[in-house]
């Protein structure tokens, strides 16, 4: 497995725990990148309710949830892979780890975010 996918992969599990244990000493795989993202969570979830406008964030199953916040980080925050790579990865993560159709869900919104910051 590549070094960046498992980071990743990691990262995405650690903001899932955190969504149920809000205690960044309790996570599985503490790193980095998975604070930042926390420090950086309202602003983030503010942009992921503003492209899932039907999905509520509350009810948005809480590992796409954790997906899309790795995925909006990297694209808005924090911008050091192509457009693309953070995407496709945001994609696999979904296949991997979501329910059936999660990819497809995070697929569409990702693609709403590059829709509105083409223009």
């Amino acid at each position: 497995m590549d070094t960046r996918h498992k980071k990743r992969m990691e990262t995405v599990q650690n903001i899932f725990a955190y969504t149920f244990l809000t205690n960044v000493a309790s996570l599985p795989y503490p790193n980095d990148l998975t604070q930042h993202i926390i420090d950086n969570i309202t602003e983030i979830d503010k942009s992921i309710a503003s492209l899932a406008i039907k999905f509520p964030i509350d009810k948005i199953a809480k590992i796409d949830l954790a997906i899309l916040r790795l995925a909006v980080y990297e694209l808005a925050i924090a911008p050091h892979e192509p457009i693309k790579v953070v995407i496709n990865e945001a994609i696999e993560l979904a296949k991997e780890l979501g329910g059936e159709k999660s990819y497809s869900f995070v697929n569409g919104v990702l693609g709403k975010y590059i829709k509105q910051h083409e223009k």
